[in-house]
């Protein structure tokens, strides 16, 4: 039988399963089907499926049940978010960049996807939440509380982006049958929602423990509960309710930032298999999507130094020029900084930059490099322009280090490295940020959070005192922070949104200087337009439109099946 999305249903559909007993089925571990029917007839239980009936009695059949739900748990896609902003560009048309350029309208598919995918895994959820007490009495209540706290966590986890996404959405909190009015009926205002959200994510983290034992690693635990209640509402401007809960997950005293011994790797390497919290090293990621060598792989290296195309990840100049110099100035105050060469631009520079910016002299596993022969390079030295599928195109000039395994590139879908969602380091941010936005950060408060991070690579300390003496406005240092520490994970288009600096999106996409590109490379680039500066504009065109953009349309697909929903304005 098939699965049944009842947000994605036509009329037609809906009309001929009202005619005949309908089945719903909800994919759950190991394949195994849930169905349901009110005929009379059809009471016995099937010979071929197990049934609600008998579904819900056992651990076992709890936790594979729980694991279904764990599906619907971000991946890879979350650090694809990455194109929606100005950090990367895939210069190839995409949703994600159409989205990031402003140039798209309610009919874009990414739109639709994300909105069935989430509603798919809400109603996974709820169906677990309306069965599970079946089996109190032979689950002890301990095991039935992580359980319940793991499911409300990710129904929590889908409605926050389902609210980041649209706004206004339908809340439903069961699972809905053919007939029944929410199918068509309005948005629940985005208040409420996000209401919902962080009331759920209270709930379960009132029944989820601190940590757990190897066997059960990768699950949801307290801290990923507090810790995306502090984002959400972080988000939503809930300053007082972001540090509390920031501080809750602080407090838990199991969290810390990764380091390796080494400044100059122990960043990079978090996002490597050293990082995944299988090694064991690992205590400062709070939730992540875990991948298994041969069973479950992702493709972030390939796609990054693709070794015959163009980089499905360049990144731009805005996010290389954020990088502070090693004095802590930006480069348009250091004495440090010169982009005299195209090597120059990575001296002297915050050391998050090289271990996340593919920086000359480094292995890359992309092949043919920028150099003036079409031979394979094993070290990488200059960006390559000439799409002769001899080695990874860079778009911009710059290529990403950070999540890349350099022997994964060659070969298609070998990543095994954990994707991760919530660390430590976001949570510390977090903190800073919203005691800044309430009128109380001080020294003290920057020393345990934003200078822990820079503790681990051998970076100076973020004063206030001095970034007043520099001219330095502290909102804005405390945002680059974020920036440049969280480059890659999915979440600058979200910081983007909840700052109000939608102009960032309808700036031009630059690259490196025209002038740095070697002699036997300029007709790659010829075509290629300049600011006045004589950096490459990559991306123009793009727009912004503050009435409008700050949340996506609804999906026309969905507006055809409920007109209920509405459209957002301007859209």
């Amino acid at each position: 039988m098939k699965q049944i999305n009842l947000f994605n249903l036509r009329k037609s559909t809906l009309r001929q399963f009202s005619l005949r007993c309908a089945s719903f089925i909800i994919p759950i571990a190991f394949g195994v089907s849930i169905s349901s029917c009110n005929d009379d007839f059809l009471e016995r239980q099937p010979i071929d499926a197990i049934t609600d009936v008998t579904f819900w009695e056992t651990e076992e059949q709890l936790k594979q049940a729980v694991n279904g739900v764990y599906a619907s748990l971000k991946g890879k896609n979350f650090a694809d978010m990455e194109n929606l902003a100005d950090n990367t560009i895939y210069p190839p048309r995409s949703d994600y960049q159409s989205i990031s350029s402003g140039n798209f309208d309610f009919t874009v598919g990414t739109l639709n996807s994300e909105w069935t995918a989430q509603y798919d895994g809400i109603r996974r959820c709820n169906h677990f939440l309306e069965n599970y007490t079946k089996a109190e009495g032979t689950v002890s209540p301990e095991v039935l509380n992580q359980f319940v706290g793991e499911v409300r966590f990710m129904r929590a986890f889908l409605y926050s982006y389902l609210s980041f996404f649209f706004g206004d959405v339908p809340l439903i909190t069961k699972t809905l049958d053919i007939g029944d009015p929410e199918i068509y009926g309005p948005r629940a205002p985005r208040a409420q929602v996000v209401d919902f959200v962080l009331e759920e994510l209270d709930k379960a983290a009132q029944g989820l423990p601190v940590t757990y034992n190897t066997a059960n690693l990768g699950r949801i635990t307290k801290g990923a509960a507090l810790g995306w209640k502090a984002r959400v509402a972080l988000f939503y401007g809930r300053y007082d309710v972001a540090e509390a809960a920031a501080k809750a997950v602080m407090d838990l005293g199991v969290y810390q930032l990764y380091s390796n011994g080494d400044p100059a790797t122990s960043y990079m390497q978090l996002f490597t298999d050293a990082g995944k919290l299988a090694a064991g090293k690992n205590k400062e990621t709070i939730l992540a999507r875990l991948y298994l060598e041969n069973v479950s792989m992702h493709n972030m290296s390939r796609e990054t130094l693709v070794p015959d195309q163009t980089s499905r990840f360049s990144p731009t100049k805005s996010l290389v020029d954020a990088y502070l110099a090693s004095d802590g100035l930006p480069i348009q105050k250091s004495p440090l900084y010169s982009e005299a060469t195209y090597g120059d631009i990575f001296k002297n520079r915050d050391p998050r930059m090289t271990q996340t910016i593919l920086t000359p002299g480094t292995a890359w596993g992309g092949n043919d490099d920028g150099d003036q022969d079409d031979k394979p390079n094993a070290i990488f030295n200059l960006p390559k322009f000439n799409a002769d599928k001899k080695g990874s195109v860079t778009g911009t000039g710059y290529y990403f280090i950070k999540y890349v395994d350099p022997g994964a590139v060659a070969t298609y879908n070998k990543d095994d490295n954990d994707i991760h969602l919530l660390r430590y380091a976001e949570v510390l941010l977090t903190y800073a940020e919203a005691r800044l936005e309430q009128g109380k950060l001080n020294q003290q408060d920057l020393d345990i959070t934003i200078n822990k991070l820079r503790d681990r690579v051998g970076m100076v300390h973020m004063n206030i005192e001095e970034l007043a003496a520099n001219g330095l406005n502290l909102r804005e240092e405390i945002r680059r922070e974020r920036r440049v520490e969280l480059a890659r994970e999915g979440q600058r288009y979200f910081d983007i949104l909840r700052w109000k600096q939608g102009d960032l999106l309808a700036q031009d996409v630059k690259g490196i200087k025209k002038s740095l590109i070697p002699s036997w490379a300029q007709t790659y680039v010829a075509s290629y337009p300049t600011d006045e500066n004589g950096y490459l504009i990559i991306n123009n065109g793009r727009r912004f439109d503050p009435a409008k953009n700050y949340l996506w349309p609804v999906p026309f697909t969905q507006l055809q099946q409920n007109p209920n929903l509405g459209q957002n304005p301007g859209w």
